[in-house]
């Protein structure tokens, strides 16, 4: 018999706990939401300056220095090549091949951004 006073009790105790509001309000429904400038509107950084000319020429300068490693990575596996012999390649030679891979992909993708 106290089974079924148990089964009872659970049965009708979980639908009132299911179906009970929380005490305390949801954070995240209360706070608005950021305010974002129009795509439009430009940014204005601390110093005055227009944010998009500030992100264009930190990505000015670094597809130039990129652009120096790949000159130098280039120059060096082409050294390489010449004191291999013919009909030899040096493993350092396809990481090399890899390497300026790899900065021009970075310097694409910032010309394209």
């Amino acid at each position: 018999m106290t089974r079924t006073r148990r089964t009872a009790l659970v049965g009708l105790a979980v639908p009132v706990l299911l179906s009970a509001t929380p005490q305390f309000p949801d954070e995240r429904q209360q706070r608005e939401p950021p305010i974002r400038p129009k795509p439009d509107e430009d940014v204005k950084l601390p110093d005055g300056k227009s944010q998009k000319n500030a992100i264009a020429k930190q990505n000015y300068e670094a597809c130039l220095r990129d652009a120096d490693e790949m000159i130098a990575a280039a120059k060096s596996l082409r050294e390489e090549l010449e004191k291999a012999g013919s009909y030899v390649v040096p493993v350092s030679s396809v990481k090399k091949t890899e390497e300026i891979e790899k900065l021009a992909r970075r310097i694409r993708g910032r010309l394209k951004a």
